[in-house]
């Protein structure tokens, strides 16, 4: 078989490009050395954004392509991606009042037709915003969304999927070449495969996809570390926190899972893509940002969980990492098979920047392509407002309980009745507990319909539950998943790591 599209590379740009093209009736296969976002598109900060503080290095058509993809989003995924308020504190040492009056302003009508409740000032009401900081000043709150970054990579490889990709994990393409207007490629798992034209969506292994092909880039990526601090919680509600850095940088403060406070982000820049370790420095670094805003402080010994990620942003020649741009650069070879290489993205913009990418392939083949993925909603997104939703999710498995039942309606949607199914009344049909409510039917349903293999798959990617089990329990689920893995090998599938077709129904 030869396909029309081969993919390197399983995170957020891969994935969504995957979509896209199978949406629009094309063959497709991709491959991903690792888990499905195990390296950039799993260490965001988690949100759908507009990118308030790109308005302060002229990134006006960003900021209106973002907000107009988070409107997009908030309705084709409403489990998964929800409304968050952020509380912007004041301090005119860093930049005026009015100078961020003016950009919420434009933040506010920038996109066109927004969903989400416009800016406004802090009040003396607002004692729940209030409460947790030091200085209970002058402020804004402003809203966005929330996303779990991993889960979206899922959803659109089981989209892909459900319109026949193939998405293969754990393996990676290991040479590539053109042999007239086709692409063959090797595999690591010893298949040579053929396609009509390449993506290379490789993030910040771009470069090094390239070198594989033998092709040359005009284009280039600048590696920027982003690190961030999980701490038990420092304050109280669902909001979060834009905190301005005296340095002029944004840190976040959010209410994360299991009672937790993410903080983050760092902006540094690196060499090579396996820099992405935190470092002491940049700990201290991000609780000192906390710790200038909130009552509540924190130290390096409060910290349960770092995570970073390595983006690779397109190289625009910005002197400073927090003014490089992040926008992106779609790059065409049209010097035989088509190749289309990545530069840059962010998770918010994905969608886009996969309509943008088989809009350019098609114009350069015989490609009939349409915009198809503006409103189909994701795996598990038919379910139209989440409140409804979860009541029904209540009312129909009272044995999963209120705590539960949140968290599987959220990352699941209309899919959780598909797990669940008619077959189980009652907890103990869920098979095996292994800790913090995750069952062996979850567990079972993340094997075979989400590419999870081993034990990071499952807690800190499909969910982040591992905030919240110790450590036998994790041990014990690497036993259960050591024999699923054994048994599906077993019953004549190459692995756990290949679903085609529909995975989903």
């Amino acid at each position: 078989m030869v396909f029309d599209l081969l993919i390197v590379g399983g995170g957020i740009n891969g994935t969504a490009i995957a979509r896209e093209a199978a949406l629009n009736g094309l063959s497709v296969m991709l491959v991903e050395r690792d888990d499905l976002a195990s390296h950039t598109s799993s260490a965001s900060t988690k949100l759908v954004h507009g990118g308030l503080r790109y308005l302060e290095y002229y990134e006006f058509g960003l900021v209106r392509e973002a907000l107009q993809e988070r409107e997009r989003l908030l309705k084709a995924a409403p489990h998964l991606i929800y409304p968050m308020h952020f509380v912007l504190p004041h301090e005119n040492a860093v930049r005026p009042w009015w100078l961020v009056r003016l950009g919420l302003l434009l933040y506010d009508n920038i996109g066109g037709r927004i969903t989400l409740p416009r800016s406004r000032a802090l009040r003396k009401t607002d004692t729940n915003y209030l409460k947790p900081l030091k200085r209970q000043g002058r402020g804004f709150v402003y809203s966005d969304a929330w996303v779990d970054d991993a889960r979206l990579v899922v959803l659109n490889a089981m989209d892909a999927a459900r319109h026949g990709a193939e998405i293969v994990t754990h393996t990676a393409m290991i040479a590539a070449r053109r042999v007239g207007d086709i692409w063959e490629a090797t595999l690591s798992d010893g298949r040579t495969v053929q396609s009509r034209a390449m993506v290379n969506a490789a993030g910040p292994w771009v470069a090094e996809a390239l070198a594989l092909t033998g092709a040359n880039a005009r284009s280039g990526v600048r590696l920027i570390k982003g690190s961030h601090i999980v701490v038990p919680k420092i304050f109280d509600g669902a909001q979060a926190y834009m905190l301005q850095q005296p340095d002029k940088r944004i840190v976040f403060a959010i209410a994360y899972a299991n009672d937790t406070t993410l903080i983050g982000t760092t902006d540094i820049p690196v060499e090579r893509p396996e820099d992405a370790q935190i470092t002491p420095n940049e700990i201290s670094y991000l609780c000192e940002a906390a710790n200038h805003f909130f009552v509540k402080q924190i130290a390096p010994a409060n910290v349960v969980r770092t995570y970073s990620g390595v983006r690779p942003l397109y190289d625009d020649g910005a002197s400073e990492a927090k003014a490089v741009t992040r926008d992106y650069v779609l790059e065409l070879d049209a010097a035989g098979a088509p190749l289309l290489s990545v530069f840059g993205g962010k998770i918010t913009t994905a969608r886009h920047l996969a309509e943008e990418a088989i809009g350019k392939l098609a114009k350069v083949t015989d490609w009939q392509v349409s915009r198809v993925t503006r409103s189909a909603p994701f795996p598990g997104g038919d379910i139209g407002a989440f409140d409804p939703f979860l009541v029904k999710v209540l009312a129909r498995y009272p044995f999963l309980g209120e705590a539960r039942s949140l968290r599987m309606a959220r990352a699941y949607g209309s899919m959780l009745f598909d797990m669940i199914g008619p077959m189980i009344k009652d907890a103990d049909d869920l098979g095996e507990e292994f800790g913090a409510g995750l069952s062996q039917t979850e567990v079972d349903w993340m094997v075979t319909h989400e590419w999870a293999h081993s034990v990071d798959d499952v807690i800190w990617r499909r969910s982040k539950l591992g905030l919240a089990m110790n450590e036998a329990q994790i041990a014990r689920l690497a036993d259960y998943l050591k024999g699923k893995h054994v048994e599906i090998s077993a019953g004549g599938r190459s692995g756990d790591n290949i679903v085609t077709g529909d995975p989903v129904r």
